[in-house]
């Protein structure tokens, strides 16, 4: 089925708060508006307050807005993969009607089926995605409406979350103005976008590598099958600069910006600058080798944690390689450190979306495609979950027009922030991930 209608993506950072309006015209992407906000409120991709958040969200909104000339209703929103889990889940009924022809309700009570199960009272379902199904025995069916049969049966995969993350984020989309049009696995969403048929089959590593958290997903036969969130990222390296150098924060991440680079090798040792530091009358040289190697000290205790998690599972012996993508991956140098570190193959992936060249736009995009891919199959189990009716004859409306002709502008996303940062007292959270499978790759 091609895609058709508007949609709107919400990615919410540590960093950054992004927004965009994309509308479909026979399967084919076109931009009409991008927000981007400084985050408030998030530590290490996680809401802490919800009143900042909330504002940096109607920031966002407004730009989008203004650039697409429309007035935003709903959203697909992000959800990071903090203490996510997956579970198959399985479910068969009997079709009900006399005509034995299955219909969009039997599909629904399969789903219902498959959900009979009980979950810990702090998590909540994010998901519920059917992967095959079964009619009367005739097995890999993906749509079985249509069909005729006696008794149907659906295999599938449903995601839990923490109930508090789910509901913090559900709360202020709510109270930014907005609905909530579909809550989007952002590291399903980033496999499912960004990888080919191939890399999904045989086995890809994807990092997404944020603001507050690096986040490592592996996708292999067609599914999501672990992820990994390591509560560091690309601010880390910032506040690292600033306690070496003694300089401010702001100062730490204009450094990063202009001179930085993840692998000192490259760097020279005889390129100076001048860095203002607290208690010093005038600014004090430092060369291009030193603040790399400030850099690399950072990126490489990341990679490395990332590393043990997934030599656990032996999936660095996957045949797709690393595929990295985040605001903080489009620092020079990344790629070489990463192919350094994990011995393997490592590309960059950056958008190929006009005026979003750069990687930090990679979640709200993937965001977006993944909610516009979404089959009616999909839509009549995820009614199973929420209980809600769905209508399956057009795409959810998730923008009103208020003006004719677009006023987007070509977007140069030059750098993750749209505001100065401000320094934030760094709180200890701790980073506590579930692999989905065990065993996968045997």
């Amino acid at each position: 089925m091609a895609k058709a209608g508007m949609y709107v993506g919400l990615d919410i950072g540590t960093t950054s708060i992004k927004v965009v309006v994309a509308e479909y015209i026979d399967s084919q992407m076109n931009i009409i508006g991008v927000g981007n906000a400084k985050s408030e409120g998030i530590n290490r991709g996680i809401i802490v307050d919800i009143d900042k958040t909330v504002n940096a969200i109607q920031r966002a909104v407004r730009q989008a807005e203004e650039k697409a000339g429309i007035q935003i209703k709903s959203v697909s929103v992000g959800l990071p993969a903090n203490l996510l889990e997956v579970e198959p889940c399985q479910g068969m009924i009997a079709v009900n009607n006399d005509s034995k022809e299955i219909m969009d309700d039997d599909v629904r009570n399969v789903a219902s089926a498959a959900m009979v199960r009980s979950f810990p009272p702090e998590r909540q379902i994010v998901a519920l995605l059917p992967q095959e199904f079964t009619v009367d025995g005739f097995e890999g069916i993906k749509d079985p409406r249509g069909m005729i049969g006696v008794r149907l049966e659906m295999f599938g995969l449903v995601f839990t979350g923490p109930k508090t993350i789910i509901h913090n984020i559900t709360k202020c989309v709510e109270k930014a103005g907005l609905t909530v049009a579909e809550t989007v696995i952002t590291s399903l969403a980033l496999t499912e976008s960004t990888l080919s048929d191939g890399e999904k089959d045989f086995g890809t590593i994807v990092i997404d590598m944020g603001g507050g958290q690096t986040t490592t997903a592996v996708m292999h036969d067609q599914q999501l099958k672990y992820t990994h969130v390591d509560q560091e990222g690309g601010e880390f390296v910032t506040k690292d600069i600033s306690i070496v150098l003694n300089t401010s924060f702001n100062n730490a991440e204009a450094l990063k910006i202009n001179y930085g680079d993840a692998y000192p090798s490259r760097t020279s040792a005889e390129e100076e600058f001048p860095v203002d530091v607290i208690g010093k009358s005038e600014p004090v040289k430092v060369d291009e080798r030193y603040l790399s190697e400030i850099i690399e000290a950072r990126l490489e205790q990341i990679f490395r944690k990332a590393k043990d998690a997934l030599d656990d599972i032996e999936a660095l012996d996957l045949p797709g390689g690393i595929v990295l993508t985040g605001g903080a991956a489009s620092l020079p140098g990344v790629v070489d450190l990463a192919e350094e570190i994990f011995g393997t193959t490592v590309k960059l992936h950056v958008p190929n979306q006009m005026g979003l060249r750069n990687p930090v736009f990679t979640n709200v995009i993937s965001i977006v495609n993944y909610s516009a891919d979404l089959s009616d199959v999909y839509h009549l189990a995820k009614s199973a979950v929420t209980g809600e009716k769905v209508t399956l004859s057009s795409s959810p409306q998730q923008v009103t027009s208020v003006s004719k002709t677009p006023v987007y502008d070509d977007y140069e996303a030059t750098t993750e922030y749209e505001e100065e940062p401000k320094p934030k007292n760094e709180e200890k959270v701790t980073g506590k991930i579930k692999d989905f499978f065990s065993n996968i790759f045997d």
